[in-house]
């Protein structure tokens, strides 16, 4: 076991693995499968709502491409320094993005998945955190009932995403989020929610209006990702070395690394040594909780399943992990606790 304490499993953009992403179908399968934390993906409609998708590109997740009335939203923008065409988020109002069904986002990987295309819409942060409410508290009565001890709180674990672009456009995110947090009881350090960016500009907003903690999330590529409050231009490899991690202890309590940087693989696939990131950000005062494990042989290292390379990151001391699979990853994450290896 981690010396800070049980490792959480984040359920990635819900069980993602056994039903399409961002959808209350995949929310509630991972809350079954036993994850300690929903993870939302954050993106703004045109009327302000915050929703839950993986990019605000959605051409790629729903049904807009082939739905006529639609046809005059495609557009170009440029994201983050990036040009994209498809259809945004910000140019549809609630209403209307509720009238479109999801998709799989990766069908050739996840082909089961699709038996569910065309029948799921797009939640609300607001029914996602309903739906976290309402399943908790049928969990106390059901306690209640057979005399067991209280469950411990379902957590959730937001990613603004874009937040920079949106608040270019006039819908900032911070506020919104932390007021509709606030609503539902997510509130103080210790209020069962982190609140995760790319961005550290959104990350240093976000500390200025909540206690809650906050996660800089940290690609492996060493392309500049923000500016810090002095303005001097920063990229990823910078985050990582002990002095950037003293700077993001200084607003945030956790960093959520690309996994490879906790783990790199050769060029054959193979997992190598660990690297020092894991006990240098302890050494700052971060928690670890890197991304994203999946199951698919495609995503996995030469040689192991899922629960073996689980198996090696925990044994690095991680603090938490995020899983398209919550299931398996809470079969490690128990094994571990427990001082064995994954069955």
């Amino acid at each position: 076991m981690s010396a800070r304490g049980r490792p959480i499993v984040i359920a990635h953009r819900g069980a993602s693995g056994y039903a399409p992403e961002h959808t209350l179908a995949s929310y509630f399968i991972a809350i079954e499968q036993g994850a300690d934390y929903i993870e939302p993906d954050l993106v703004m409609t045109r009327d302000g709502v915050l929703v839950a998708r993986h990019e605000n590109e959605i051409g790629g997740t729903t049904d807009v491409a082939v739905r006529a009335e639609f046809a005059g939203r495609r557009t170009t923008k440029v994201i983050d320094g990036v040009s994209i065409t498809g259809w945004f988020t910000e140019d549809f109002l609630l209403e209307e993005l509720k009238s479109l069904r999801v998709r799989e986002r990766i069908p050739e990987l996840r082909p089961a998945n699709t038996r569910l295309d065309g029948t799921l819409e797009i939640p609300t942060l607001e029914e996602i955190l309903a739906l976290a409410r309402g399943v908790e508290a049928k969990r106390r009565v059901r306690a209640r009932e057979l005399g067991l001890p209280p469950p411990a709180p379902l957590g959730v674990y937001p990613e603004t995403k874009h937040p920079s672009h949106f608040a270019g456009i006039g819908l900032a995110m911070e506020e919104r989020l932390v007021a509709t947090l606030e609503r539902y009881g997510y509130r103080g350090p210790d209020g069962h929610a982190f609140l995760q960016s790319f961005e550290t500009g959104n990350l240093e907003a976000l500390h200025r209006l909540t206690q809650l903690p906050l996660v800089q999330l940290i690609d492996a590529a060493g392309a500049p990702y923000d500016r810090l409050a002095s303005g001097e231009p920063r990229t990823y490899a910078d985050l990582v070395t002990p002095q950037g991690l003293r700077e993001i202890a200084a607003y945030a309590s956790c960093i959520g690394p690309a996994k490879s940087l906790v783990i790199p693989r050769d060029g054959e696939g193979r997992l190598l040594r660990p690297t020092s990131l894991v006990a240098d950000a302890h050494a700052a005062g971060l928690k670890v909780h890197p991304w994203t494990f999946r199951a698919e042989s495609a995503f996995l290292p030469a040689g192991l399943d899922l629960q073996g390379e689980l198996r090696e990151f925990l044994a690095v001391g991680i603090d938490g992990f995020f899983a398209d699979q919550p299931d398996v990853g809470v079969r490690a994450r128990d094994a571990h606790a427990a001082g064995q290896g994954p069955r």
